[in-house]
């Protein structure tokens, strides 16, 4: 887990990404520009929540959400996506 310098406000979570799928089941390699982006991340840092909404998910929580869900940053050269509940789908 990560030691993160970032509060997001209200609703909204950081995560890391997991990283792409290097190769198929099968044991195909993938190339960089075949890859798919990530729908797997864990939860680095989280918001206080709305008034009547608190948040559901905590730091390092193992999260499903859309392909494009989400701003992507930049911190200290990891790559995190910044995104409110919402655009999480599961929690896994």
């Amino acid at each position: 887990m990560s030691n993160l310098n970032i509060k997001p406000l209200a609703d909204r979570v950081v995560v890391e990404p997991a990283p792409a799928e290097e190769k198929t089941a099968s044991g195909i390699i993938i190339p960089d520009s075949a890859k798919e982006k990530p729908q797997k991340g864990s939860i680095v840092a989280i918001g206080n929540g709305k008034k009547d909404e608190p948040l559901t998910v905590k730091v390092g929580d193992q999260v499903l959400y859309g392909k494009y869900a989400g701003t992507e940053i930049s911190v200290e050269g990891k790559e995190y996506l910044i995104m409110r509940e919402s655009d999480i789908f599961a929690i896994v």
